[in-house]
């Protein structure tokens, strides 16, 4: 059984994850990621149900009621953000067309979410996240990965990226552009 604390800390971790997935979803009319956002709202739904579970058990006095009241409400500031992640994944699912002024709001934004294909060749493949420092060379960062039919959500620095992988990453529009040359093989690590 997992603490308060690592159950907040997934929600959280979560919530942002299925915004993130929600957006490229829509800005990539992207079926698949909007799924992921809908199976992930279900996690962030029993981990808010286990908090106030463990919430409940936990208190013993009125004075443990009111310090726990807080945690019960970050939980569901978390849940709200999740739900709102999947009410814009599900235009996704519905087939709706992005109206043109959230494409400009996405490119005129400091950060955009991209995808690119990891292609053959490619000085990223066979390697970890945390050994190519992605973030600190290019100022993107990888908040998942679909390999074949499964998706990797939040990797972290133990990921390793193999050839066909497709990232899905938030960053710079400069950023963007080196790491999408790397993955097309165009450059190596040592030329950034």
């Amino acid at each position: 059984m997992s603490s308060v604390k690592d159950i907040l800390i997934e929600m959280k971790n979560l919530s942002e994850l299925m915004v993130d997935l929600a957006y490229s979803s829509v800005l990539f009319q992207n079926k698949e990621a909007a799924e992921e956002v809908l199976n992930l709202e279900d996690r962030v739904n029993s981990l808010n149900y286990e908090i106030k579970k463990q919430s409940l058990l936990a208190s013993r006095s009125v004075e443990d009621a009111e310090k726990l009241t807080v945690l019960l409400e970050v939980a569901e500031a978390a849940e709200t953000i999740g739900n709102a992640a999947k009410d814009l994944a599900d235009l996704s699912i519905k087939g709706f067309e992005p109206h043109p002024v959230f494409k400009m709001v996405m490119e005129d934004s400091e950060t955009n979410i991209y995808r690119m294909k990891i292609e053959t060749g490619s000085d990223l493949i066979n390697k970890s996240l945390g050994n190519i420092l992605l973030s600190n060379r290019t100022g993107m960062r990888v908040i998942s990965i679909r390999r074949d039919l499964t998706w990797i959500y939040g990797p972290n620095k133990d990921t390793i990226i193999l050839e066909g992988d497709v990232l899905i990453v938030k960053g710079t529009e400069a950023g963007y552009d080196i790491l999408n040359k790397l993955a097309k093989n165009e450059i190596t690590l040592d030329e950034i």
